[in-house]
């Protein structure tokens, strides 16, 4: 899949660039001709070692430097000068880890990081500062599929933590004119999706010959979305998104999850047993993306089928498996 030719221009910084969207979109922004300053702090959410494999092509890309930095503690005087566009990615991902004590950090690693970004992008000329919301901002959604004018009714607090990102966001548009533009992501899979996520953990179990372990009876629905498709949505609203706007970027075909599953052996030819678990709390049952207003604004249309875009994951976790770097392009 080649750059759209509305990737922005100039000089541009990407946090969270060791992780899966991240990576990948920092890719495609060199190879596009884009200076990419990359910042994340490493967190031990997932194997540092991962991580690095992620970035290893971009440590030797002359355009792209790594700063490793904490956005909620460090200082950031300076971060963002000389930066056109700001793609802000870093967050604490999970749902089910969201609660309990460990709340704290995520309030820390998505709201209290975003302010603080925020802040540096008051006096600086930015074209736009993207950042990454979640389609757990909706909960179960009363409608199916489900527009950005639905209400937000999370039922986890990492989906609360993103309602409180976008709100922060729009702070800063009305008081100081930060051109904000989010995106709720619908379940981005395919080559070095987090090892926590569920086809990362599937395709491990299909590899090893064990059940795969489901939460629930598997009825739950997804719409799952590509890797590739979720950078080039995230290119197109950088440049074209309005200013206060928040998009929805999925696949556009969700599936039950049993029906992923059963493309996942046959993709890899081999028989598949699942284990079923208690279903856990605050995990929605159903998502499903109205991209009405990513087609008619930023002209984006996924172009994955799920069937190709396991394949491709497939092909990434036997070389991961093999100890030796995938063939699969970024």
């Amino acid at each position: 899949m080649t750059l759209p030719a509305t990737a922005p221009a100039g000089r541009v910084l990407v946090t969270g660039c060791a992780g899966f969207i991240g990576s990948h979109l920092c890719e495609r922004l060199v190879d596009s001709g884009h200076d990419v300053i990359g910042v994340d702090r490493f967190s031990a959410y997932y194997a540092r070692e991962a991580k690095e494999r992620n970035i290893a092509r971009l440590r030797e890309e002359p355009t792209f430097s790594l700063l490793e930095l904490d956005l909620a503690r460090d200082p950031l005087d300076g971060l963002l000068e000389g930066v056109d566009s700001v793609f802000h990615l870093a967050a604490q991902a999970g749902v089910r880890g969201s609660f309990g004590e460990s709340f704290s950090g995520y309030v820390r690693d998505n709201v209290i990081a975003t302010q603080r970004l925020l802040e540096q992008a008051i006096t600086e000329p930015l074209e736009t500062f993207l950042y990454a919301s979640s389609s757990s901002v909706y909960g179960d959604a009363a409608k199916y599929p489900t527009a950005e004018r639905a209400a937000r009714r999370p039922v986890s607090p990492y989906g609360m933590t993103k309602v409180a990102t976008e709100e922060v966001a729009s702070v800063y548009l009305r008081c100081f004119g930060v051109p904000v533009v989010g995106l709720r992501y619908f379940t981005a899979y395919g080559p070095r999706q987090r090892p926590d996520m569920a086809f990362s953990r599937f395709f491990d179990c299909v590899l090893a010959g064990r059940p795969l372990p489901i939460n629930g009876d598997g009825s739950q629905v997804r719409d799952f979305t590509f890797v590739d498709d979720v950078v080039e949505g995230t290119i197109a609203a950088a440049k074209l998104g309005r200013a206060g706007a928040v998009y929805n970027l999925g696949g556009g075909a969700p599936v039950p999850l049993l029906q992923a599953i059963r493309w996942m052996g046959e993709i890899a030819g081999r028989r598949v047993e699942v284990e079923q678990r208690p279903p856990p709390v605050g995990e929605a049952h159903r998502t499903g993306c109205d991209g009405e207003l990513a087609r008619t604004e930023l002209g984006f249309v996924p172009r994955t089928e799920l069937r190709d875009g396991l394949a491709a994951q497939l092909e990434w976790s036997i070389c991961e498996r093999q100890g030796r770097a995938s063939p699969v392009a970024a």
